[in-house]
């Protein structure tokens, strides 16, 4: 594919001020970046899910990412966004809580499918 050198420059620049920002680059981003094509409308929907002008405070969406990337696995989100919440201006206490919910999400997600698969197998009558 043909890169563009405008979105290739536009790319760049985003990159960096990612770098200066967090001191590092996600791999997200790195590997996204090699298509610019692909790279800036995602950057365009981070920023506008977490940083833009929205109902919810900036706080809150940090400590909703906080919960939804513990809930998911992802480590390297809950790091960033923690950072995120903390210049937002969330406290320990609120990361804390933001984490447990996560935790408490998946643990829940998992038993579902788990105590359904159980049920099935013995034949255990459910209300649905």
């Amino acid at each position: 594919m043909r890169e563009d050198p405008e979105l290739r420059e536009k790319t760049d620049r985003i990159l960096e001020a990612i770098r200066n920002q967090y001191g590092f680059v996600p791999v997200v981003n790195q590997v996204l970046s090699e298509r610019p094509d692909l790279f800036l409308p995602m950057v365009g929907v981070s920023r506008a899910i977490l940083e833009g002008d929205g109902v919810m405070e900036r706080k809150q969406r940090f400590l909703c990412a906080i919960a939804a990337a513990t809930a998911a696995g992802g480590e390297y989100c809950v790091s960033v966004q923690s950072k995120h919440a903390l210049e937002a201006g969330a406290t320990r206490d609120e990361i804390l809580e933001a984490i447990t919910i996560g935790s408490y999400m998946a643990m829940t997600r998992a038993q579902s499918y788990a105590y359904r698969k159980y049920a099935e197998l013995f034949d255990v009558e459910l209300n649905q």
